[in-house]
């Protein structure tokens, strides 16, 4: 197949999932963004004094003109706003203003008016990063729930707050839908109800049908989000948490249907953390970029009354089935499964080829992980984050199981084809299988199964289909896992001083290979892999035993 043809058939396969209004909202947004006029027309409406304390995330101002990013430390000089030298994320962040509303950030009360100051000066409307309706979305949030903590607004902020609810009504991103279509909505919502106006009425209404109508379709059956990253899940929570409280502070009515996802949301995001209390990896995913898990339950708390304390049995499985998501508690195991789709179709840009991985705690420390997510940027290191091979799962001819490329795109995609969960009174045993690799010729299949007993847990991969093929079973460690020896197809291991011994019956070879853990944003901490290797006829089959004393 020649490389045109192979391109070509990349792009078919990653447009023809595409909405109408997607790819007619692109065309349209890439010829002009809609500018609009300057003149002001609405007041501050008056402000309320029963504003609930929202989440807060971490520090990440350190001075008037320093900013920690990405584990990135810069200093913005002026009108250094879309300084080409940083990355397009770490100044998307320094645009959002999040540090207005982080831990103890009335200390920084006076860098936070000066760089709110030299913004407005430095950012004339509409150029620049900055007016990117997606920056524009979070700033209006974040100088509104600013102000509703007790701060005095200035008059040109006001001003300048009207001319960004006023052109992001106008730039709504329908082109990209999901969590960017959401933060408009929020953004027009918050503007509408903190100005006072025939236009802030309108921002209001468009944001609120906006809301409701995404609501319906972000949110699945079992309380997860859409975009099945439970990163994007904890932002996805604190955007309904935050549009319930300003709706409650300024005394106006809220759709019920929107307070009743929360409950399930908290029991979803509970069910899909290891017993450290924070959030899996799977598809785009890391710590600190969204407030913690801890910081959502306290929000929820403080504003609802919401407590999130749910009962995990031993001996146990939760089947999230809409997400395609499996928690099993088994004596000192937990055990997330990834055994669903790897997003919506028309949206696949924070979704990795991880189907049928998994991530594993022993004695409550994280064991066996997915490599988790440091960037963003479209290259070889995104790239292979969002690899088959990052997580633990198995790749057939060093195939993605789904074709990730570029920076945030999908071409063909696995699909679950059997998903099955029983259990008795010794053991719990999920199985499941996907076609992700019916492209590659002999069209083989793979279908993995785990078992859960006392002090073991058997995975059995098996890979149907026809020709020889080269299998590789990755099973990523996470960087507390100390390496004691490897001796043929088994491998003794130490977590928190307790002993595990991995052991691989078949054909293959065993091999140690270096890895890295990604655990928050421009972050990569060394790890090791183990990697088997079978080359032969399918139909073939690798079982891979963990056991510990």
């Amino acid at each position: 197949m020649t490389s045109f043809l192979k391109s070509y058939l990349k792009y078919w396969h990653t447009i023809r999932f595409l909405r109408i209004i997607q790819i007619y909202s692109r065309i349209k947004f890439s010829l002009r963004k809609s500018n609009v006029h300057l003149d002001l027309r609405n007041s501050l409406n008056e402000l309320p004094d029963n504003w609930v304390k929202p989440a807060q995330r971490i520090q990440k101002m350190f001075s008037q003109d320093s900013f920690n990013f990405l584990n990135q430390t810069h200093k913005i000089k002026l009108m250094d706003w879309n300084n080409s030298n940083l990355s397009k994320l770490w100044l998307y962040n320094l645009h959002y203003f999040d540090d207005m509303n982080a831990f103890e950030s009335e200390k920084r009360k006076d860098w936070h008016v000066g760089i709110v100051d030299r913004w407005i000066f430095e950012n004339p409307p509409f150029n620049g990063i900055g007016w990117e309706p997606y920056p524009v979305s979070l700033r209006i949030v974040n100088w509104i729930k600013w102000t509703l903590a007790g701060n005095v607004i200035k008059d040109d902020w006001v001003h300048s707050l009207e001319v960004q609810a006023r052109f992001l009504s106008k730039n709504i991103e329908n082109h990209l839908l999901g969590n960017h279509i959401f933060s408009n909505a929020k953004a027009l919502i918050f503007a509408g109800l903190f100005l006072k106006g025939d236009e802030s009425r309108i921002w209001y209404s468009k944001g609120l049908k906006l809301i409701q109508k995404e609501l319906h379709e972000q949110v699945l059956d079992d309380g997860g989000n859409f975009e099945l990253s439970t990163m994007y899940h904890l932002i996805f929570i604190e955007d309904l948490l935050d549009i319930i409280n300003i709706h409650n502070a300024y005394g106006k009515n809220l759709p019920q249907s929107i307070e009743d996802k929360i409950n399930p949301m908290l029991r979803w995001l509970k069910l899909m953390c290891h017993p450290d209390g924070e959030i899996s990896f799977f598809n785009d995913a890391a710590f600190s970029f969204a407030p913690s898990v801890v910081e959502i339950e306290s929000y929820a708390q403080r504003l609802l009354s919401i407590f999130t304390d749910i009962e995990l049995k031993d001996n146990s499985y939760y089947w999230l089935e809409s997400s395609g998501y499996i928690r099993v508690n088994s004596n000192n195991v937990v055990a997330l499964l990834d055994c669903g789709q790897i997003g919506p179709d028309y949206l696949p840009g924070h979704a990795h080829a991880d189907t049928l991985s998994f991530e594993l705690s022993l004695f409550s420390e994280r064991f066996i992980v997915n490599s988790g997510t440091s960037l963003y940027e479209s290259g070889e290191e995104r790239q292979k984050q969002r690899s088959t091979a990052s997580h633990s799962t198995v790749v057939i001819d060093g195939q993605n199981s789904s074709e990730v490329w570029a920076g945030f795109r999908v071409a063909r995609r696995a699909r679950i084809i059997t998903c099955d969960c029983k259990k008795d009174s010794d053991n719990i045993l999920v199985k499941a299988s996907h076609d992700g690799y019916h492209r590659i010729a002999g069209r083989p299949t793979h279908s993995r199964s785990w078992e859960f007993f006392k002090n073991r847990i058997t995975i059995v991969d098996t890979i149907n289909g026809g020709k020889s093929h080269e299998i590789d079973s990755y099973l990523h460690l996470h960087p507390k896992v100390v390496l004691i020896n490897i001796k043929e197809n088994i491998v003794n291991l130490e977590i928190s001083g307790r002993k595990i011994k991995i052991d691989y019956q078949g054909k293959g070879t065993l091999k140690i290979k270096e890895s890295s853990y990604h655990i928050e944003f421009g972050m990569s901490i060394k790890s090791i892999c183990l990697h088997y290797r079978i080359i032969g006829n399918l139909p073939i089959e690798i079982t891979t035993s963990i056991s510990w004393q």
